[in-house]
């Protein structure tokens, strides 16, 4: 993350929950790495306008994951490799983010679009985090082992998340 995310005022509350969550979640060792990313993915999410950010050529925001996996592929929408890792860095973060702070949020998703039926979130959510630590060239080297780690790790940093939200001081039991 930039060092104007690590500046926003949800930043520190989210890292010190994420932090405190992974040590009971993942207690042979947590990655300084993941957890920064997963503070900082908090922050973004915090905007719906992130949260629902992948928006189709006709400019229309996506939230089905079946439709973001069309935008992401370059055989059918994604223009580029870069779009491709670009949309599958987002249906990870997208996936992880509802898995573990709102799982009934995909499940409303399943049941009003029927294609999702055939989504195993947990295995796309992986897949699509996996994809992404593949694009292990510059400029994206740096961030590769990230991604693999988290693509290893999502069941736990679903479970983390689960953890965070109910912790939050603002979470609706």
């Amino acid at each position: 993350m930039s060092g104007s995310g690590r500046e926003h005022p949800l930043y520190l509350l989210f890292l010190e929950r994420v932090q405190h969550a992974m040590a009971l979640e993942c207690p042979q060792g947590a990655f300084e790495d993941v957890e920064d990313y997963l503070a900082s993915l908090l922050v973004a999410f915090a905007r719906t306008d992130s949260l629902f950010r992948i928006r189709d050529a006709s400019g229309r925001s996506l939230s089905s994951v079946f439709e973001m996996l069309a935008e992401g592929d370059v055989r059918l929408n994604a223009d580029s490799f870069e779009r491709e890792r670009d949309v599958h860095k987002h249906i990870g973060d997208y996936i992880l983010f509802w898995s573990g702070l709102n799982p009934m949020f995909l499940r409303r998703l399943k049941l009003d679009d029927g294609r999702e039926l055939l989504c195993d979130y947990t295995l796309q959510g992986k897949e699509s985090y996996r994809l992404v630590s593949s694009f292990d060239y510059r400029p994206y080297d740096s961030e590769a082992p990230t991604y693999r780690k988290l693509s290893e790790s999502f069941e736990v940093l679903s479970l983390a998340l689960a953890r965070v939200g109910r912790d939050l001081p603002f979470h609706a039991a």
